[in-house]
This record gives structure tokens, C-alpha cells and sequence, in this order.
């Protein structure tokens, strides 16, 4: 078991962010997971019909899975290692499994064109 299925199991038994869950996922993450943390704490995951979108401090980032149209996921990470994700899917990850999704009932494909 990876040290991100770790996190994810913590947070799941739990179904809210403990301060073991948040030390594991600091732990693996260091950065990364700071910021993840706090966005969640912020409700900057927004769940759209269609995207889940984490609201960064200048832009909002669309994140599908384990990917994320961030820069650091397209250039900094190595797609071969599972525990290296940029904040935005470490923010979603943590949000989903603690039922902390900002959930919107529209399509973000709309909302992105007032924005």
C-alpha cells in the first residue's frame, strides 16, 4: 500500500481530517499537502456536474482524476511515482473522502465562460 492509499484509508475510517491524517499527508507531500490542507479548509474544492475545480490564489484549476491542468502537474512531477501530485489533486483527494466538496449543480464548462 502506498503512502497516499495510507492518507486515503486514514481519512476514510475517519470521515474527517485527524491530525494523524494530516501529518501523513504532510509527511509525504511537505508542501504540496500544507496547501491542499488549507484549500479544503477554505472549501476551495468546487464539485461541477462535469470537473471538480480547486480555486488557487489566481486561477481555478480543473482536476480529473489524478490529473490536474496545473503547471506543476505538467512539468515538476514524475508520473511514474503514485505519491507525486500536485495540491490541487492532493486538495480533492482530502475533500472527497471527507465529504467537503463544495458541490454545485451546473456545469463548470458554463460557469468558466462568466469568469
Amino acid at each position: 500500500m502506498s503512502a497516499v492509499e495510507q492518507w486515503e484509508r486514514l481519512l476514510e475510517s475517519a470521515g474527517e481530517l485527524t491530525s494523524e491524517a494530516a501529518d501523513r499527508i504532510i509527511a509525504t507531500h511537505d508542501d504540496r499537502g500544507v496547501t491542499a490542507i488549507e484549500a479544503v479548509g477554505e472549501r476551495r474544492v468546487k464539485g461541477y456536474r462535469d470537473f471538480t475545480v480547486v480555486v488557487g490564489h489566481s486561477e481555478e484549476y480543473v482536476v480529473e482524476g489524478e490529473g490536474c491542468d496545473c503547471e506543476d502537474s505538467q512539468y515538476n512531477l514524475d508520473p511514474e511515482d503514485p505519491t507525486q501530485l500536485c495540491w490541487h489533486v492532493i486538495a480533492v483527494k482530502i475533500a472527497t473522502r471527507i465529504d467537503a466538496v463544495d458541490h454545485h449543480d451546473m456545469w463548470y464548462s458554463e460557469v468558466r465562460e462568466f469568469l
